[in-house]
C-alpha cells in the first residue's frame, strides 16, 4: 500500500480499537498486571503484618529470627508486543489474515496500555529479529507502533521463537509484560524449542510455576509472558474441495491432496489436534498464560475475560 493508504489504515485501526478499549475497559484490567515491585530496596526484621511471602528463609536461618526483603512498588511497566510477522501470518481464509488480526489485536493492547501510562515497545519477528522498537509513552510513538506493524515487509520467510525470546531477555533488562502473538506453525514438535526458553522468560507465579522452572533447570526469569496464539479455522480443517495442491508459505514446499476423501480429512483435523495439545502441554509446562484467538471471531470478550481471571488472581 502507498503512503496515503498506509495512514488512512493507521486512522481506521487506531479509531476501531479506541472505541474497542472504552466500550471494554481493557485498559482497565491491563493495570492488573502490576503486582509487587520488582527492585529491591531493603532487607529488616519481620514485623507483625509483614507478608509472609516476602521472608528471606536463607537469611532467617542464619541470624535465628525472620527477615523480610522490601521492594520498590512499580509505577510503571512496559509493555512488549512481539509479534510473529513470517510468511504464515499472512494466510487467511476469512475477511483478514493472521497478521491483520495481530495487528488489530496489538493496537487494543497499546492503547490499553497508553491509559494505563504504561510504556509500548514492539517487536516484529521471522527467524530474525525484522523490527524493535524500545518501550516508550505518548500518541505519536503509539502511533508508529501501529504504522510499522501493518508496513513492514519482512526480509525472510521463516519463524524462530527461542531467539526471539532470547532476544527479549537480553534486551528488555526492566520487568515487562510480552505478549507474544504467533501461529506456532513453525514445528509440529514445540516441547524441546519452546519449554526452556519460555521458561527463561517468564516470572514464575506461585510454587507450580517455581517447580516448574526448577526442574527445567531455568534462570533469569523475570517477564510476565502472555502467549497469544493466533489461528485460521482452515489450519484445522480441510474443505471438501476435490484435488487441492497447499503451499507449506515458509519453505515453499508443495503438497497435493484429494480434499474429497473423509479419511483425509479427518486424518489432517487429527494431526493438527495432536499438534495443538502437545503445544498446550508444553506451555502448560512452562507455567505461561496462554489464548488462543481465531480469525473468523472476536477477540474483544476474551480479550476482557482474560484481565478479569488476572484480576481475580490478583485478589486470590
Amino acid at each position: 500500500m502507498n503512503l496515503s493508504e498506509l495512514l488512512a489504515t493507521v486512522r481506521r485501526v487506531e479509531v476501531r480499537t479506541n472505541r474497542l478499549v472504552n466500550d471494554t475497559m481493557v485498559g482497565a484490567y491491563l493495570s492488573r498486571f502490576k503486582g509487587r515491585g520488582m527492585d529491591f530496596e531493603e532487607l529488616r526484621e519481620y514485623i507483625p503484618g509483614d507478608d509472609v511471602r516476602d521472608i528471606d528463609w536463607n537469611v532467617t536461618y542464619r541470624m535465628g529470627r525472620p527477615f523480610v526483603k522490601r521492594y520498590r512498588e512499580e509505577r510503571e511497566l512496559a509493555v512488549i508486543l512481539a509479534i510473529d510477522v513470517s510468511a504464515s501470518s499472512t494466510f487467511g481464509s476469512v475477511r483478514r489474515n493472521k497478521r491483520e488480526f495481530a495487528a488489530e489485536i496489538a493496537a487494543t493492547l497499546a492503547i490499553s496500555a497508553s491509559r494505563s501510562s504504561d510504556k509500548v515497545g514492539l517487536l516484529l519477528f521471522t527467524n530474525e529479529v525484522e523490527l524493535y522498537l524500545p518501550p516508550r509513552k505518548g500518541r505519536r510513538h503509539i502511533l508508529r507502533v501501529l504504522r510499522e506493524m501493518l508496513a513492514l515487509e519482512p526480509k525472510h520467510r521463516g519463524t524462530n521463537i527461542p531467539a526471539v525470546l532470547n532476544f527479549i531477555n537480553h534486551v528488555i533488562k526492566r520487568r515487562s509484560i510480552v505478549f507474544l502473538m504467533t501461529d506456532f506453525l513453525h514445528s509440529m514438535n514445540v516441547r524441546e524449542p519452546l519449554a526452556r526458553p519460555l521458561g527463561a522468560l517468564t516470572s514464575p507465579v506461585g510454587v507450580r510455576g517455581r517447580d516448574v522452572i526448577q526442574e527445567l533447570g531455568l534462570t533469569n526469569s523475570r517477564h510476565d509472558l502472555v502467549c497469544l496464539h493466533l489461528h485460521d479455522p482452515r489450519e484445522g480443517a480441510l474443505p471438501n474441495a476435490g484435488l487441492l495442491t497447499i503451499e507449506d508459505a515458509e519453505t515453499g514446499e508443495l503438497l497435493e491432496l484429494d480434499s474429497s476423501r473423509s479419511g483425509l480429512r479427518e486424518k489432517f483435523a487429527l494431526i493438527n489436534a495432536d499438534r495443538l495439545a502437545e503445544m498446550d502441554r508444553a506451555l502448560n509446562r512452562a507455567a505461561v498464560d496462554t489464548l488462543r484467538f481465531s480469525t473468523a471471531e472476536s477477540f474483544a470478550q476474551t480479550l476482557q475475560s482474560f484481565f478479569e481471571r488476572r484480576k481475580g488472581r490478583r485478589r486470590g
